[in-house]
């Protein structure tokens, strides 16, 4: 698998853009959506679909509440906005409305991580894995580009479970080809091999984690590269055999170094198969202001960061 710096669309776009489509031919398909409709790229949606439309205006709480009421009549419903609310402002009905009484509601957290840059902590949504995959019942994933997006959406229509997806603002590189014939909720994709360590990631640091690995091969180090998409369930079966075939891990998160991707990784190994792990992501400070890729930069989340870490681990 080889990372294309190609800017493609925003993986929030190829999102809304599928599920018209799909929409389009299935009318229990229902949006529901809190005064976001720029931010999720809702326009057309709304503009060709209005009967499968809900807009509740900046009440997220209530987007959740009435998500989850049509989601147990039967409705295949999408609640959709801005990350940092629908996992602050409105937790507790995502935890009782959705998650505890198992309505299968896709919540889709655009602008996450540190999309909104130099907004700050208020906006800034890094604490979402950690919380969320608490929940009984919740999953998640972090899709990497806007094809990974598109075969996700398609996934999820059918799906029988509440589903939090968090994507960026921006457009992404692309990491793979135009189809992802095999993807699978819950089972990671490994995109490169090798024998020397391991380099993991979610959502956009992905295609940082393979530019380093091709970089760290021009210096005779194998790394294997995983996307582990879905944070919960966690494919705990491809984490035991890249620390048994590679010896250490490296992970990398758009996320606070608690509770996330890297923790995940360090409670599988340690009571499967020890091995040393480094965690990159967000420490325990508010985030300097900043545009995201600054910010990757200043926190070693890049692929420059990740390539040094490696190299001195």
């Amino acid at each position: 698998m080889s990372a294309s710096a190609t800017n493609t669309l925003p993986c929030r776009k190829a999102f809304t853009d599928t599920l018209l489509e799909r929409a389009k031919i299935d009318r229990n398909i229902v949006v529901v959506t809190s005064d976001a409709r720029g931010s999720v790229t809702l326009d057309a949606f709304a503009r060709e679909l209005p009967r499968q439309f809900v807009e509740v205006g900046i009440a997220e709480q209530n987007a959740v509440g009435i998500g989850a009421g049509l989601a147990s009549a039967g409705k295949k419903v999408f609640v959709c906005g801005p990350a940092c609310f629908y996992v602050a402002r409105c937790l507790e009905q995502v935890k009782v409305d959705v998650a505890y009484s198992a309505n299968p509601v896709k919540i889709l957290g655009v602008s996450g991580g540190v999309s909104y840059g130099a907004l700050g902590a208020t906006h800034h949504s890094l604490h979402d894995i950690a919380v969320l995959r608490t929940f009984p019942g919740m999953h998640i994933v972090l899709p990497s580009d806007i094809y990974q997006t598109r075969a996700l959406v398609h996934a999820l229509i059918d799906y029988s479970h509440p589903v939090y997806v968090r994507v960026g603002r921006n457009a992404v590189p692309t990491v793979y080809d135009e189809t992802v014939p095999d993807f699978q909720i819950g089972k990671a994709r490994i995109l490169q091999d090798g024998d020397d360590l391991t380099l993991i990631g979610c959502g956009e640091t992905v295609y940082h984690c393979l530019v380093a690995a091709q970089r760290l091969r021009q210096r005779g180090i194998g790394a294997r590269v995983i996307d582990m998409h879905t944070l919960k369930p966690f494919d705990h079966e491809a984490v035991e055999q890249a620390a048994r075939k590679t010896g250490k891990i490296i992970t990398v998160e758009e996320h606070s170094i608690y509770g996330g991707l890297g923790a995940s990784v360090a409670e599988t190994v340690s009571q499967t198969y020890p091995v040393p792990v480094r965690i990159i992501g967000i420490p325990d400070e508010n985030v300097i202001n900043g545009s995201p890729l600054e910010i990757f930069r200043h926190y070693g989340l890049d692929s420059e960061g990740i390539y040094q870490t490696a190299l001195h681990f």
